[in-house]
Formats: structure tokens, sequence, C-alpha cells
């Protein structure tokens, strides 16, 4: 199994920036994708950014210019930098591990942190 521990989230005012982590720990033998998500209040929880093992990354329209996420495959852990924050990026932050692999024939699977709230005030 996999566990997901974010960190990093709080209050910030308008145009501030902060800085998410999220380590990934227990027995597995490799993460393809991790990534962030993030979900506001009454609404669907969406793709913020992801990046491979290798370091090809993925933004939304949303987070490109504003947002970098990077990944320490030493360290099992996985980045997010948010500058030029708005109040519309407040929402509950949660970072996901995708196609992992417990043993090198195993299975893929997907696996969620317990999500970490931003709050962006204007």
């Amino acid at each position: 199994q996999v566990q997901l521990v974010e960190s990093g989230g709080g209050l910030v005012q308008a145009g501030g920036s902060l800085r998410l982590s999220c380590v990934a720990s227990g027995r597995f033998f490799s993460i393809a994708i991790m990534g962030w998500y993030r979900q506001a209040p009454g609404k669907q929880r969406e793709l913020v950014a992801d990046i491979t093992s290798s370091g090809s990354t993925n933004y939304a329209d949303s987070a490109k210019g504003r947002f970098t996420i990077s990944r320490d495959n030493v360290k099992n852990t996985v980045y997010l930098q948010m500058n030029s924050l708005k109040p519309e990026d407040t929402a509950v932050y949660y970072c996901n591990a995708d196609a992992v692999k417990i043993t090198l024939y195993s299975g893929r699977s997907s696996y969620w942190g317990q999500g970490t709230q931003v709050t962006v005030s204007s």
C-alpha cells in the first residue's frame, strides 16, 4: 500500500505564494505519475498539474504560468509551487499517485492523500 501525506496549505492573501509538498510512503515498486488535484466547495475535483517519473509535466490552463510542479524521485515527494495566487484558487488540494506498481509484476493502482486546505483571501 501507499500512503500520501500532504503539507504546506494555509491562508494567504491574493498575489501571495504557497508551496505544497506530498510524500509517498509504504511498500511499492514505482509510481509513474504524481499529481495535484483540487476541489472547491460545490465543484468537482479537477486536475491542477501532474508529473511523470521522467519529469514530463502537464498543467491545467488555470495553473499555467503561475504554478510549477516538481518531483524528487529519491524522496518520493512531489511539490507544487503556487505563485500569484487568486481567490479562485481556494480549494482543498489533493495529492495523487497514479499508475503505482506495488511489485514489478503487479497491476497499477491509484492513491489519494487526505487533502490540504488552501485559502486565498482577496
